[in-house]
């Protein structure tokens, strides 16, 4: 209507032409404040309808099964069903890249890791977004032990006999991880570096068809995290050399780490919310005291920590708690991945 308006030619008076102009843009004015009016009312009803949240990894793998305990769970918070989709492929960068050009109103979401938004800014020569600046920190979850573990039939039991078996197999040893980039096979990366080891990667499309593989004895090690490593470790199906953590972890008390072995390798991922760059304020502060609210259930907590991982404490909940905490963790990984020489095209 106003572009029609504004087409229409004007009276040739002066004064009359000057009155058009005035009504023209209180016209325009009103028209901008309905608009806001409209799109803050839209923020405040949101969610209307069920919203997508896109884990970046495999079905069946650690951060598909903390994000189906996490997602079942803010429904019920939200009253508005939170569909899952597994987008995999390129350590989790192709279902973040996903969620940074999606629409910015609040309808999908990325359950994000250290691989995703963080190690990727310097893991790829080309990073296909940056972590810090391209989407909206909403809330960190959990922090994520990472395991090294190794086929059953592997005649090693500790982190020095596996270093020295593998140094004299290297030609023929592989390792998986959940893809390129991401943050199992930067894990065992650190590993590599650290004992001197020079062996083939296997990327996957997650650390589920990972599992299946080493599990079948068609790779030899992986750099797991610790809610999909447990189960496996425990019935026997694979064998946990080290926790790649400064502390041992609950989930698996007996399991040492590397430190505990003499060599300081440290490797973990963590789990956090983001949503595109341009999403309203409004609505980031809903999904996170959403999801909040999520974490502080018993139900959820109990069923994270029998996967090994820790819910956050409530002084690192915040949304300007993650965006720095990104930024702090791109700059720490920077130089291990710089480091081992490792880059992804």
């Amino acid at each position: 209507m106003l572009q029609s308006f504004f087409r229409k030619p004007q009276p040739t008076l002066a004064p009359a032409g000057l009155k058009l102009t005035g009504v023209a843009l209180a016209a325009m004015m009103a028209f901008a404040g309905a608009v806001a009016d409209k799109a803050q009312a839209q923020d405040t009803k949101w969610p209307t309808h069920s919203m997508t949240m896109i884990i970046p990894f495999a079905a069946g793998g650690p951060t598909d099964v903390l994000g189906r305990i996490v997602g079942q769970h803010l429904s019920e918070v939200l009253k508005q069903q939170v569909v899952i989709q597994n987008l995999g492929g390129a350590g989790g960068t192709i279902g973040s890249e996903r969620v940074r050009t999606s629409a910015p109103d609040g309808y999908t979401f990325v359950l994000g890791t250290v691989g995703t938004h963080a190690q990727s800014a310097t893991m790829y020569k080309k990073p296909p977004y940056n972590p810090a600046t391209d989407f909206k920190p909403v809330i960190l979850i959990a922090d994520v032990p990472i395991a090294l573990m190794v086929r059953k039939d592997l005649p090693v039991s500790n982190l020095k006999e596996f270093a020295t078996y593998v140094k004299a197999h290297e030609k023929e040893m592989k390792f998986g991880s959940a893809g390129a980039g991401s943050a199992t096979h930067l894990g065992c990366v650190v590993v590599n570096t650290a004992l001197g080891l020079n062996t083939t990667h296997i990327p996957y499309r997650g650390t589920g068809p990972a599992m299946q593989d080493l599990q079948a004895g068609n790779i030899d090690y992986l750099c797991e995290i610790i809610s999909t490593a447990k189960p496996q470790i425990d019935a026997g199906r694979v064998k946990g050399i080290a926790m790649l953590t400064k502390e041992r972890s609950q989930a698996l008390p007996n399991l040492p780490t590397a430190i505990e072995q003499g060599t300081d390798i440290q490797a973990y991922t963590w789990n956090a919310f983001f949503m595109p760059k341009d999403t309203p304020d409004a609505i980031v502060k809903k999904l996170h005291d959403a999801t909040n609210q999520v974490m502080n259930m018993p139900a959820v907590a109990d069923g994270l920590k029998k996967l090994g991982a820790n819910v956050v404490t409530e002084d690192r909940r915040s949304s300007a708690y993650l965006g720095q905490f990104v930024k702090d963790e791109i700059k720490k990984w920077a130089e291990p991945i710089k480091k081992s020489g490792v880059q992804v095209d």
